[in-house]
């Protein structure tokens, strides 16, 4: 019956096009989880913080530098000051709240809908419906219950004008996934360089961001920028693959009105394990390693701040993986997805 369901709207939709399909995935996971960091709990503004403090705070997770002082203070290395650079006065770093012992379980479905015009511009839309409580592995942190509502996802156009995104609120910065999310992008290849814009149809600010990107002989240029409170942020990154199994990155992000900030990452892979180093001039460094061995995946992160994660992952076959990790505060999660 879902069957002939799909193939009926797919038919209807086929008129005065070269061609239409929809298709339908789903997606769920449960688990057990402890300690996890509440998204709520996190502070929004700190004050009378020495960035080598503020660092050791946000890295922990014990704050999350979100305003354009933080930012500055940590590239800078200067003392964030009550009342000063859009701090309010009298704020202080407020500690982050941590969850109890509890078990999550979620489920969602997605529906992808693409077509092309009979002039050849293809199309693509998609609907999303998720429900249940869940968590964010990478982050180590509780994300709640969802509302278990349809959720409108991107609609974008792609010819050879390029592709236009249509998305109110969906699109990630492209200098800063932490800045303020766009509303519709533009992406198109001049030659051997790839161009992407993304706008912010209220004019938020740090919302209007651009990326270009170029590859030859080995190496591969990324430039990205965006709209800031008080200027333009900028990063320009260098990738160089000596081999099959080593490349080196540098990078150098200039926040705006503060210092620049430059980062070396060397990584190689060999037999299953995987090295990566990375030290920038503001004092911070990170550690990660990781093993691969069939189906099973080991991970182990440290830096500067001696704050530490420790992931493991198996696939199960069938769709599902199951998934443990653990960190320097005590958080975990284990728990299986299921892919549909």
């Amino acid at each position: 019956m879902k069957k002939l369901l799909i193939a009926t709207t797919a038919l209807v939709a086929t008129a005065g096009m070269a061609s239409a399909d929809i298709t339908i995935s789903g997606h769920a996971a449960a688990g057990i989880y402890s300690g996890l960091g509440n998204a709520d709990g996190v502070a929004k503004n700190v004050a009378g913080v020495s960035s080598k403090d503020l660092i050791k705070l946000k890295a922990n997770g014990t704050i999350e530098a979100v305003t354009d002082a933080v930012a500055k203070s940590i590239a800078t290395g200067e003392t964030i000051l009550s009342g000063t650079d859009g701090i309010a006065a009298n704020t202080a770093a407020v500690a982050e709240t941590f969850s109890g012992d509890g078990v999550y379980s979620n489920a969602g479905v997605d529906f992808t809908m693409t077509g092309a015009t009979d002039n050849g511009i293809s199309f693509s839309a998609s609907v999303n419906i998720d429900a249940g409580t869940e968590i964010d592995s990478g982050d180590f942190e509780l994300d709640g219950k969802d509302g278990g509502t349809a959720g409108l996802g991107s609609v974008s156009m792609t010819g050879s004008f390029g592709t236009v995104t249509f998305d109110d609120g969906g699109i990630d910065n492209l200098y800063n996934g932490d800045y303020t999310s766009a509303d519709v992008s533009y992406s198109t290849t001049v030659g051997a360089i790839s161009l992407s814009v993304a706008h912010d149809t209220a004019g938020v600010a740090q919302a209007n961001s651009m990326s270009a990107a170029y590859s030859a002989s080995g190496m591969a240029f990324t430039l990205a920028a965006s709209e800031d409170t008080n200027g333009t942020s900028a990063s320009l990154s260098v990738a160089y693959a000596l081999n099959d199994s080593v490349s080196v990155t540098g990078k150098t992000d200039q926040v705006a009105d503060a210092e620049s900030v430059q980062t070396i990452t060397a990584s190689t892979t060999l037999n299953g394990v995987s090295v990566a180093l990375s030290s920038a001039n503001n004092s911070t460094w990170d550690v990660d390693l990781g093993y691969t061995a069939g189906a099973y995946a080991l991970t182990y992160g440290v830096d500067e701040t001696d704050g530490w994660t420790a992931t493991a992952t198996s696939a199960l076959g069938g769709g599902a993986t199951f998934a443990a990790g653990v960190d320097s505060n005590d958080s975990m999660y284990a728990g299986v997805s299921f892919a549909f």
